[in-house]
């Protein structure tokens, strides 16, 4: 395998997913003692504050938060009971984050990315490469993560995506994962997959950006669903349905956008499916299954700080689907679950009454 391709990396966003990412990052460039802990080196600073050779920094919108985690070397709202590494550096200031950087890593909740990176727009080097790991598709554009990053930052900057069935806790504790480095830029994504990959986890490459994106964005609301299923009872065999007949709207959906079908068959797409729908672990799963035993959406919203990005996608899908005349009922009852008040069996109801056709 060949070496770390980018060395001084900057991750935007202190989430689950960029601190375990952050993790992961920190070990690939510290020499490791024989039990595995980090033997981190003093790091030094350039005179704007940048970085130098070998680091790893994170940034967050709340400074405050920030220097919490970094204080107490855990990350307690979004990935508690995991010590930080050392060698990870922490950076508030904006033009900072941004100074010395060689790979920009942004992990910001998608309807949040525009806000965000409209702030640090001016300070982004215009050669550096922007790695997405959002899932979502924003509400007033219907833009997807790369497509918000570029309508912000401009199109000559490069974007990729990486994306996959990657749990942050299942990967903070290195359990065997892969993802999808895509790319429409297959040199660069091959230097994203160098980047990643670990022992533990092993990274693909694919330049269908619109599928890989499109997949990991839209299986949230069958995850919801999923969830749903389980807070009634309904069973094993209703969850199997709801997985196949959820992944055949996507792919119709991914098709009409120009994404490739075998994307949707793939690790971004079927593989993430099930994992979000079946991990107790996942947020929009258990979200739905809240729901399933009699909350509101609103009272299942309020039991967790984490942002539910599957709730707010799913408005942004069937707009999608109705603008190109798509039919997805299982994302159509879960809006009317969510924004219209639908009694669930109502919608279970309704969709196993709907005409009979072929598969």
């Amino acid at each position: 395998m060949q070496n770390t391709r980018y060395e001084n990396i900057s991750i935007i966003g202190d989430g689950g997913m960029g601190t375990v990412l952050a993790m992961l990052l920190c070990e690939k460039q510290q020499a490791s003692d024989s039990a595995g802990r980090l033997t981190a080196e003093p790091l030094h600073r350039t005179p704007d504050g940048g970085a130098t050779s070998h680091e790893v920094r994170m940034w967050g919108y709340d400074a405050e938060q920030l220097k919490q985690i970094e204080q107490e070397r855990e990350n307690k709202k979004f990935l508690p009971g995991y010590t930080l590494p050392e060698s990870l550096g922490f950076e508030s200031k904006d033009e900072r984050i941004m100074a010395g950087a060689e790979l920009i890593i942004s992990a910001v909740p998608c309807q949040f990315m525009r806000g965000v990176w409209e702030r640090l727009k001016n300070y982004v080097p215009s050669n550096v490469p922007i790695v997405s790991v959002t899932k979502g598709i924003e509400n007033e554009t219907l833009l997807r993560p790369t497509q918000i990053l570029s309508d912000v930052l401009g199109p000559e900057q490069k974007y990729a995506a990486l994306s996959g069935p990657t749990i942050a806790d299942e990967l903070a504790r290195r359990l065997p994962a892969t993802a999808c480095a895509a790319c429409s830029d297959e040199k660069l994504a091959k230097e994203i997959q160098y980047t990643f990959t670990t022992d533990w986890l092993r990274v693909y490459t694919n330049t269908d950006v619109v599928g890989v994106e499109l997949a990991g964005a839209t299986k949230n609301i069958i995850a919801i669903a999923a969830g749903i299923i389980d807070g009634i009872g309904a069973g094993d065999n209703a969850k199997a349905a709801l997985l196949s007949r959820g992944l055949a709207e996507i792919t119709r959906l991914g098709l009409a956008c120009g994404a490739k079908e075998q994307t949707f068959a793939g690790l971004t797409g079927l593989g993430d499916l099930v994992t979000t729908c079946i991990s107790p672990k996942g947020r929009n799963r258990s979200f739905g299954e809240r729901i399933g035993k009699g909350e509101s959406a609103e009272q299942a919203q309020g039991t967790t700080e984490t942002v539910i990005e599957g709730a707010s996608t799913c408005k942004s899908v069937v707009a999608l689907a109705g603008q190109l005349n798509i039919e997805m009922p299982i994302t159509q009852a879960v809006y009317e679950v969510l924004f219209e008040n639908k009694r669930v069996q109502t919608a279970i109801s309704d969709l196993m009454k709907r005409q009979l056709k072929v598969e």
